[in-house]
């Protein structure tokens, strides 16, 4: 098995074997990444492609004072976010003041990552965006601002809305956890 130095230079001379080494080593930590920015399968492994053509083609940029997955992670969110930019579609400001910050329900932790994973899919396009940016990836509202030519302000409330959207698919789940629990469906 190569170690990362070698799997970056057998790439950058053009090994096959090196390409796929290094595709087999990340291509499904990367599809995470991928699955978040997207509402398919489908449109995941298109951004995990594209990414993937765009993390050879730059290899020989690659600074190895970084991690080679973190770089890779930036060319997978850069790509989902070109990816999203012609159809992205902000919903409108909401005052962050007046949105309600309740605690998620308990039964987050009983919760599977895949459902998890499908809520934030669905999403509306903007509000998924921005929660990914500013809750997983861990960019500031000014930098998603910057990233996505939008306001700071733009950002928070994408923020909020996906928040709240989340908390009440999340008391739904909870609900149906509960009375899944004591018998009743």
């Amino acid at each position: 098995m190569l170690n990362e130095k070698e799997l970056i230079e057998g790439c950058r001379k053009g090994s096959r074997a090196a390409q796929r080494a290094l595709y087999d080593r990340f291509c499904k930590k990367l599809m995470v990444v991928c699955l978040r920015y997207s509402k398919s399968t489908a449109e995941a492994e298109d951004i995990l492609q594209e990414g993937f053509v765009k993390v050879f083609q730059g290899l020989d940029g690659f600074r190895q004072d970084a991690k080679l997955e973190t770089w890779m992670t930036r060319i997978m969110v850069n790509t989902a976010l070109n990816h999203h930019r012609k159809k992205l579609y902000l919903y409108p400001m909401v005052d962050i003041e007046k949105t309600d910050h309740q605690e998620a329900p308990e039964s987050l932790s009983g919760l599977h990552f895949s459902e998890l994973l499908t809520m934030i899919q669905s999403l509306p396009q903007g509000c998924q965006i921005v929660f990914n940016l500013f809750a997983i990836e861990g960019y500031s509202h000014k930098e998603i601002a910057e990233m996505l030519g939008i306001s700071e302000g733009t950002s928070k409330s994408q923020f909020a809305r996906a928040r709240a959207l989340l908390q009440e698919k999340l008391k739904a789940e909870s609900k149906q956890y509960k009375a899944y629990g004591e018998g009743r469906i």
